[in-house]
């Protein structure tokens, strides 16, 4: 068994030599290049300065954003001239933003009961309850703040959840497309796109249950983001089985996890779905999440990213 951190960086490294010195690779639809290659800016960097060298190092166009590399703040949500100068930093150093990570709706929804509830004291799940009241309550709002940032950094896709897993997740489904088609309205004004992510902590966690709920929600400012290691901890195969239930034309971004990338008990064969996707004509941006945390974060990422650009060469 190979792990992230045992994988032989001098066969990787041969591997992704030519690939990475050939420069920009052509791009046309259809065929998934370097340029389709994105990552999450605070899980590729300790600053944002970093994480733009990281993107620079293999060449990328694209970058995903969620929190501040050094705050930890949710990007989404900061002020507005904030916002801006980010914007402004990213669009000079000739990189745009593929999608907005955000935390809308990741929350335990009212009228339902989480299939695993958090070990809280009596006045932790009071004050918890009161805090995701807040965040209902004010669920559009959130929206449009999030659209309003998604325009000003350039971007047409945010991330949106779909609340905290309770046992039986299709008991949910109809409630989850009555509040989705709430938000629609606001997306469409701001001409933003609301990704549903599969998320096992989510009531809409695997494949077939991204499929059931796009076919419950057919407006086009519904999409999905696509995370297929997230699929795998609720036991589902992401190939074949998870990628061909998927409804090719709603998927609008997907996101790679290091340890998915590496051989071991929690490797995906993303070769064969990034054959696929180019067969299927995706267009789109892949975002690298590390998602690994710790010391060895931006190591991984180095080591996960060379495997990305190592699988596109394959192409």
């Amino acid at each position: 068994m190979v792990s992230i951190m045992s994988i032989s960086r001098r066969e990787l490294f041969a591997a992704t030599a030519a690939s990475l010195a050939a420069g920009p690779l052509s791009a046309f639809k259809g065929k998934i290049t370097k340029g389709n290659i994105s990552a999450i800016t605070d899980e590729i960097g300790r600053t944002q300065a970093d994480a733009i060298a990281f993107a620079h190092q293999y060449g990328m166009q694209w970058v995903e954003l969620r929190n501040v590399p050094e705050t930890k703040k949710e990007v989404a949500f900061l002020p507005e001239p904030q916002i801006k100068a980010l914007a402004a930093e990213l669009a000079s150093n000739k990189l745009k933003v593929s999608f907005l990570n955000t935390s809308l709706m990741k929350f335990t929804w009212p009228g339902t009961t989480p299939e695993k509830p958090r070990k809280d004291t009596p006045e932790q799940a009071a004050a918890r309850a009161v805090a995701e009241k807040k965040r209902w309550d004010n669920r559009k709002a959130d929206v449009e703040t999030a659209v309003r940032a998604a325009n000003i950094l350039g971007t047409d896709k945010i991330r949106i959840f779909t609340g905290e897993r309770v046992a039986k997740p299709e008991t949910t489904f109809k409630l989850i497309q009555q509040t989705m088609e709430e938000l629609i309205p606001i997306a469409e004004k701001g001409k933003v796109h609301l990704l549903i992510e599969n998320e096992y902590s989510q009531n809409i966690g695997s494949s077939l249950e991204t499929k059931t709920m796009m076919e419950m929600l057919p407006s086009k400012w519904i999409g999905f983001n696509w995370d297929p290691g997230n699929a795998k901890y609720l036991n589902e195969t992401a190939w074949p089985e998870g990628y061909k239930v998927l409804p090719k034309n709603r998927l609008l971004n997907a996101q790679f996890k290091a340890k998915n990338l590496m051989e071991g008990e929690e490797y995906i064969d993303w070769l064969s779905i990034l054959k696929a996707m180019q067969k299927d004509g995706y267009s789109g941006q892949i975002g690298l999440e590390t998602h690994t945390g710790g010391p060895n974060l931006i190591e991984n990422a180095h080591i996960a990213m060379k495997t990305i650009m190592h699988l596109v060469g394959q192409l």
